[in-house]
């Protein structure tokens, strides 16, 4: 094993060593055993056929949101803009899909996809553009963005999207809806779990070829690792920042498949909330590989159905603590995170002058 893998497996490790420690100092003080707890949270997620199902739904735009943030990350950037991104990804999913009735299915899901990553790419343009041209810091733009979001699509949803007496749209056609995983696999039956599952996976081993294969994901990498070596042999660093913040964007977008296309068929008010800031700990526990995001995907994805599991114990909110826990010892171990935020951004301003 290599230096870095070694240095991501014993942060990993740490991370959810310290995990498990504030799960059951936290358990303790509820007055209940922490043991007993832990066996509940696990009989209610891979215990049972509707609780694997489960997490596996909620894992779904985790994976998605993970894959936005590791993208990201090597190119040395930080994007915690992943709730405006598919917020917006989302509504502009809804929307399409409610006037593609006429289209078949083959044809349409594609097409919805592609409309959730272009609308999540083209919400982290501004900050793209803010990092690349001026120096902005992405953190600051990628929350500017957020709030943003939060108040256009309240001003939308009110402004007429929403069916009248509500905060959701119309219902997407049903040529566009994507089945339920109860097709293939019937003991999942009753769980919200779909295909948009197979989509995420696609894009995580498809975000991991690129960087390996592609010319410019490995440009993206350099600059992620030195951008002033690469000016120096001419790579244009600004462009390839900007592009990897865009298709980070476009990562998340794509978690829309999981929220609006896969589960409820029409986007409403909060519809996948939290899954942006989950990516996060997602891309921070598992980025060594597509199978460590997707392995840290069902980890939270099992906390968050964990948490309705164990709530009539102690609250779920319990299980949010653990996540903040997890990307708080994986970032201050993690060279990529701190090189991201040590990083002066005028020097990529300076690329595009």
């Amino acid at each position: 094993m290599t230096a870095r893998p070694k240095r991501e497996l014993i942060a990993a490790t740490t991370a959810l060593a310290a995990a498990w420690i504030a799960f059951a100092l936290l358990v303790w003080l509820y007055g209940e055993s922490p043991l007993l707890v832990a066996r509940l949270l696990l009989a209610g997620t891979w215990g049972t056929a509707y609780g694997v199902g489960q997490v596996l739904f909620k894992a779904t735009p985790l994976l998605c949101t993970g894959v936005a943030v590791f993208v990201g990350l090597r190119a040395g950037l930080f994007n915690i803009g992943g709730e405006g991104q598919l917020a917006v990804a989302s509504v502009a999913t809804a929307v399409v899909g409610a006037r593609v009735g006429a289209l078949p299915s083959f044809v349409a899901l594609p097409l919805l996809v592609l409309v959730g990553a272009a609308a999540g790419g083209a919400w982290a343009l501004v900050p793209a553009i803010l990092r690349a041209r001026f120096g902005a810091h992405e953190v600051i733009g990628t929350i500017m963005m957020n709030r943003v979001a939060d108040s256009l699509i309240g001003a939308l949803l009110g402004g007429g999207l929403a069916v009248a007496g509500s905060v959701r749209t119309a219902d997407i056609a049903p040529s566009a809806r994507l089945p339920r995983l109860d097709v293939l696999v019937p003991a999942l039956r009753g769980s919200a779990a779909s295909f948009a599952l197979l989509v995420a996976l696609v894009l995580a081993f498809g975000a991991a070829w690129a960087f390996r294969r592609t010319r410019v994901g490995r440009e993206v990498v350099l600059v992620g690792q030195n951008p002033v070596a690469c000016e120096a042999v001419r790579i244009p660093v600004a462009r390839r920042i900007a592009f990897a913040l865009v298709c980070s964007g476009a990562c998340a977008g794509v978690a829309s498949a999981g929220t609006v296309l896969g589960y409820k068929g029409y986007y409403e008010l909060g519809l996948g909330a939290g899954a942006g800031f989950g990516g996060l700990a997602v891309a921070l526990l598992g980025r060594s590989s597509p199978i460590g995001l997707a392995l840290a995907a069902l980890f939270f994805g099992t906390l968050q159905q964990g948490g309705l599991a164990i709530n009539g114990h102690v609250p779920r909110e319990v299980m949010d603590v653990l996540e903040g826990v997890v990307i708080l010892g994986v970032s201050l171990s993690d060279a990529d995170v701190r090189r991201a935020f040590a990083r002066e951004p005028r020097r990529a301003a300076g690329a595009a002058a």
